[in-house]
């Protein structure tokens, strides 16, 4: 399972850092921060989500209030 995240469209809310620790505050720029995720182009990130986490990777996305976070398994987008 993969999450991309698009930082540009992020608006600092915090709700996907409460639901999963893949998410840390970014308090300088006001916007979330995806752990350990390399950039895949500018402002978006990926990383693969460590076995037993699934379930909180996809809560943070669906708690995203402007859905800046996806998530794919198997290369299709399920969140």
């Amino acid at each position: 399972m993969r999450v991309k995240f698009d930082r540009d469209t992020c608006i600092g809310m915090f709700q996907c850092v409460a639901e999963w620790d893949g998410f840390e505050r970014d308090e300088n720029d006001g916007k979330a921060v995806l752990v350990d995720a390399e950039e895949e182009e500018e402002d978006v990130f990926v990383v693969e989500v460590p076995d037993g986490e699934e379930y909180d990777a996809k809560f943070a996305a669906r708690v995203c209030p402007v859905d800046a976070i996806e998530v794919y398994e198997d290369g299709e987008q399920v969140v």
